[in-house]
């Protein structure tokens, strides 16, 4: 609480409705300021750094020190947190007003929370983010039992949020993050408020082949360098856009050991389920996107609180080749 804002809350205090008396004035004062330190305090439990990021070597150190180095193109002040949950360590992000609405994000394969760096300043300018790092891919999220199945991915995830005493929350998953996010969403309806899918991968609709992925397939006899640089030209309208800052990190976290597991558990979701959704939906792609086409966004329109939109001359990584577009898209969506 700044110095400075204590003249107003004192001046919101003096209105007819409350006694002019000191003592119930400062009562009321020391109220409200023990109800916002209780605000601001309340993860202070989970801000300790762990042994296994302080004491890291190697690969894991340089990937670490490489993901603090992604955090610096954040253009918001933000506190990381370290939750015990049953499978490991879960590494969350928060950033935004404290008294806002909540709203978590899910992030693509192998890219970590990093991934929000041209997005969070926007996000967070009405919603108290939270950037939860999947357990099983690389991030600051460390796993020590595991996990068997996408029920129990689910269940991780529920255990983060009930963590951070989210009772209700706006989510919104990109790629394989999207995928996860309609699981999560279908299993806790009457907790999420409302559901942004950026190029979901295997949501709504199959992922067909294409000149990209056979490509794709074509450079896996390839060096890891030219094998990542394939992926980025498929996924990404303009690789030059994206920061050479988080590029290191994550192809860092390539090179890490973690299983993309229950892959082949991700088939798109039943009309049956679909129609089921109460929250209102926003879906959107790139038209240059590999993994999704028309029929997505066909799909989407046919929910019934659903909207699906094509961002133009954007990839697969649609959050970072348009990041502008769909900023404006996801505020104007949060926030009617």
């Amino acid at each position: 609480m700044k110095k400075e804002n204590i003249p107003n809350i004192l001046g919101k205090l003096n209105c007819s409705l409350v006694p002019k008396s000191y003592a119930m004035r400062t009562f009321m004062l020391l109220t409200f300021l023990v109800l916002q330190m209780g605000c601001v305090n309340k993860y202070e439990k989970y801000k300790k750094v762990p042994e296994y990021i302080t004491g890291a070597t190697g690969l894991n150190a340089a990937y670490y020190k490489a993901y603090d180095e992604t955090l610096k193109l954040w253009d918001v002040s933000y506190e990381e947190l370290y939750i015990p949950t049953t499978n490991g360590t879960a590494h969350v992000i928060v950033s935004g007003p404290r008294n806002s609405e909540p709203l978590v994000l899910l992030h693509g394969m192998n890219a970590s929370s990093t991934m929000w760096y041209p997005n969070i300043e926007s996000l967070s300018k009405d919603h108290l983010v939270f950037a939860v790092d999947f357990i099983l891919e690389p991030g600051k999220s460390h796993l020590s039992n595991d996990i068997e199945s996408v029920e129990e991915v689910i269940g991780w995830y529920k255990e983060v949020l009930t963590a951070l005493e989210l009772d209700s929350y706006h989510l919104i998953g990109a790629s394989r993050g999207g995928w996860l996010a309609m699981k999560l969403a279908l299993s806790n309806q009457e907790k999420i408020k409302s559901l942004v899918l950026l190029s979901p991968a295997q949501t709504f609709t199959w992922i067909k082949p294409s000149m990209d992925l056979f490509k794709n397939i074509a450079t896996l006899f390839s060096s890891k360098e030219k094998q990542i640089a394939q992926s980025l030209e498929s996924m990404s309208s303009d690789v030059a856009n994206i920061s050479d800052v988080y590029l290191n990190q994550y192809k860092l976290g390539l090179e890490q050991d973690s299983e993309n597991k229950f892959i082949t558990s991700m088939k798109p979701f039943s009309d049956e389920e679909l129609k089921s959704l109460q929250m209102p939906v926003l879906v959107l792609i790139g038209d240059e996107d590999v993994i999704n086409e028309e029929g997505t966004v066909d799909k989407a329109n046919m929910l019934a609180k659903g909207e699906g939109k094509i961002i133009e001359n954007a990839g697969h990584f649609l959050s970072i080749d348009q990041a502008e577009t769909v900023n404006k898209k996801m505020d104007a969506f949060l926030n009617q």
